[in-house]
């Protein structure tokens, strides 16, 4: 149950944005776990950190036309969201997917918002995005596309202002197409305008593979804490893009074996562990779909449809979209043996799958804290531009765990001082807010 000023603000959050169930979601699980800082710093009500907290500093809706490669004229919706900056510049990715809509961005900037605080590096929080689908477009499609995209949004983004990155439907080559368009347009080799991008032009080692080796890194803490680590367990990862690729081989390379991955279309099951070699050549060079995994493969098989949560294991990671696993897939897993799951998605865990592993006692990682590696390495990109400087892998590596480390202490170190030892939800929440706030407070009513 919330307090009841909580309960007021978060009906007025609601109710000033219909319509918005994901955004609703998100700020519902916040206010569920900030009581205890609310209550111990009642300045945060009086100087209405909260209300402004979840009101954007700005909104971007914008037309995006482009033509197909037979000509035909086709018109997209570009968004991005810059909810805070007062820990620095807006900070999240751009997503190009047909769900995505206002509250779609919304709930994940306002996610940014608690990921990018727990970092510990000076970045606020943003989304963006479009309902633009890149699957089945030619290369050239995608580029006209972007730069058109991009046409609108630079307008809006800098290094001190708001710097993009990738999201799902948004790798490398949507990077660049976008970063080529804002020079063309700016006259300006401005590298610390969007992160992820190639390594020739002002891309950081690890950027591609952070956000899969973050949540690994992140498990791994988790797990020790338990008393246990990974070597010969089994694991189920959600997806089959970038994150759970790098979350399949740093699995691996610590001495654990993943036995599932998916795509919208089913699932596949290898007992022999995943290749991943196969599967990024399948799905980033292809850009095939996950069936053709287990036709290449004889120790796999292919589940058209159903639930990847049947598979049983060990560890579960989700990373493939949000709210994907729900409390049947919750208690299937429960059932099956599940000890810890990690979310490498944003918000992949309804409300009612988390109050089932909390309750069956479940290590669970909330995305803001184990998929918070992506964005963290993006801020080190940034700082790389800034100083005109390149690191070895290993050194953005190693700057990685660090901070994924730092990340589980504060989200342990919190939890235990609201008398909730082991709840990362409300210790992640609660150290990301109070960051924010804190910042707020200092910056006056802005």
């Amino acid at each position: 149950m919330l307090d009841r000023s909580l309960q007021s603000v978060l009906d007025d959050v609601t109710a000033r944005s219909p319509h918005e169930p994901e955004f609703h979601q998100a700020a519902r699980e916040v206010f569920e776990s900030i009581g205890p800082a609310i209550r111990r710093h009642p300045e945060y009500l009086e100087a209405g950190i909260l209300p402004r907290l979840c009101e954007p500093e700005r909104q971007l809706i914008f037309r995006v036309p482009w033509t197909d490669d037979q000509g035909r004229v086709h018109v997209n919706r570009g968004f991005r969201v810059e909810f805070s900056s007062a820990l620095g510049p807006y900070k999240g990715g751009l997503r190009f997917h047909p769900s995505v809509d206002l509250g779609i961005v919304k709930f994940l900037g306002f996610e940014q918002i608690f990921k990018n605080a727990l970092t510990g590096l000076q970045i606020g929080g943003g989304k963006g995005g479009s309902d633009f689908d890149p699957k089945g477009r030619s290369d050239a499609e995608v580029m006209r596309f972007c730069q058109s995209f991009m046409t609108e949004l630079s307008r809006h983004i800098g290094a001190d202002t708001d710097v993009p990155a990738g999201d799902i439907g948004v790798g490398g080559r949507e990077i660049g197409y976008m970063f080529g368009q804002y020079k063309r347009l700016t006259n300006r080799f401005e590298a610390g305008v969007l992160t992820g991008k190639g390594l020739a032009w002002g891309g950081s080692h690890v950027r591609t593979e952070a956000t899969g080796y973050g949540l690994v890194f992140f498990l791994r803490e988790m797990l020790e804490a338990a008393g246990t680590d990974l070597d010969g367990r089994r694991v189920v990862v959600s997806g089959s893009g970038n994150v759970a690729a790098y979350a399949i081989e740093k699995v691996h390379s610590l001495g654990g074996t993943v036995v599932a991955c998916s795509d919208s279309s089913g699932y596949v099951v290898d007992e022999d562990g995943i290749d991943v070699a196969l599967l990024r050549e399948i799905k980033e060079v292809r850009r095939g779909r996950i069936h053709e995994y287990a036709d290449a493969r004889p120790s796999a098989r292919f589940i058209d449809g159903g639930t990847i949560w049947d598979v049983p294991c060990q560890v579960a990671l989700p990373c493939a979209t949000q709210n994907e696993l729900d409390a049947a897939g919750a208690r299937t897993l429960i059932r099956n043996g599940v000890i810890a799951v990690a979310e490498g998605a944003n918000m992949p865990c309804t409300p009612e799958a988390v109050d089932a592993l909390h309750e069956a006692g479940i290590a669970f990682g909330p995305g803001k804290a184990a998929n918070a590696g992506g964005v963290a390495t993006s801020a080190l990109e940034m700082q790389q531009n800034a100083a005109r400087e390149s690191w070895s892998f290993a050194h953005a590596e190693t700057r990685l765990e660090e901070i994924m480390r730092s990340i589980h202490r504060r989200c342990l170190e919190t939890a235990e001082e609201c008398d909730s030892p082991g709840d990362y939800v409300l210790g992640a929440n609660v150290a990301g807010f109070r960051r924010v706030a804190d910042a707020m407070l200092d910056l006056g009513v802005v």
